[in-house]
């Protein structure tokens, strides 16, 4: 409670803190709006788009593009730390290494947690609004697929947390983060199988959120195989960790 305690004071006033999560509020409210409005053939997308339970995998897909948000976020608030030294403060006061790390991934944890319930609120007021069935077998359908977005969403800033202490200075790792879950690791997809690249650290994060109807594309495209959605978890509770992992051992190994 301490760690939370302490992280939560240099958050809550924190401008940049409110902008990101406003900027992803607004972002996900517009496009929701926005498709409620939009009419085809004398019907409203939202009849179809919003119905329970599939909504769910829809609301999560949609939001797993912001994921990148939140790994921004957490590099500042990592980054941060190295600018004004308060890291060093912390570990003078009495606290250790590895609370340092475990503070910022109860932060983590915290914005995932804040990202699940908001879709939650949204999926129910959407869903119930524009969806044509209601029933609890609808609401309660595919929920699940909110747990698989806040794995996913946890993974990105896990990963976006070691990019922090890695290289300390905020514009090069968010161009670095920024670079590998874009550029670098999609690049290296096209020199490896399928049946390799599926297992690295952002295929697997991202096969946790499939596209909706990504099996009716896939009979008319060649598809690209991906982690079925309990492997996907699983392989990502193991890189989550290990992100952990080597933002400690690179924190305990550099001064501050």
């Amino acid at each position: 409670m301490n760690l939370i305690r302490v992280e939560l004071h240099k958050m809550l006033p924190y401008r940049t803190v409110w902008a990101i999560l406003a900027i992803f509020v607004v972002l996900m409210l517009l496009i929701l709006y926005a498709g409620s409005e939009i009419t085809i053939n004398g019907q409203e997308l939202g009849e179809q788009m919003y119905d329970l339970p599939k909504f769910w995998q829809i609301l999560a897909y949609i939001a797993s593009f912001f994921n990148m948000l939140f790994g921004v976020l957490l590099i500042v608030l990592v980054t941060d730390e190295y600018t004004f030294r308060t890291l060093r403060q912390q570990v003078i006061d009495g606290m250790s290494r590895a609370e340092l790390v475990l503070a910022k991934f109860y932060v983590v944890l915290g914005l995932g947690a804040f990202a699940t319930v908001f879709l939650l609120v949204l999926g129910l007021y959407f869903g119930l609004l524009h969806g044509q069935n209601h029933s609890a077998n609808a609401v309660f359908g595919q929920i699940d697929h909110l747990s698989y977005y806040y794995v996913q969403t946890v993974g990105y800033m896990t990963l976006a947390m070691l990019f922090g202490f890695l290289i300390r200075k905020s514009g090069l790792a968010i161009v670095a983060f920024i670079a590998y879950t874009i550029v670098v690791e999609p690049i290296i997809h096209f020199r490896l199988p399928d049946s390799v690249d599926k297992f690295m650290p952002v295929k697997a994060l991202k096969s946790l959120t499939p596209m909706p109807g990504q099996e009716v594309l896939d009979q008319l495209t060649t598809p690209s195989e991906a982690l079925p959605l309990p492997w996907a978890v699983l392989i990502s509770l193991v890189y989550i960790g290990l992100f952990w992992f080597l933002s400690y051992f690179t924190l305990k190994l550099r001064d501050l």
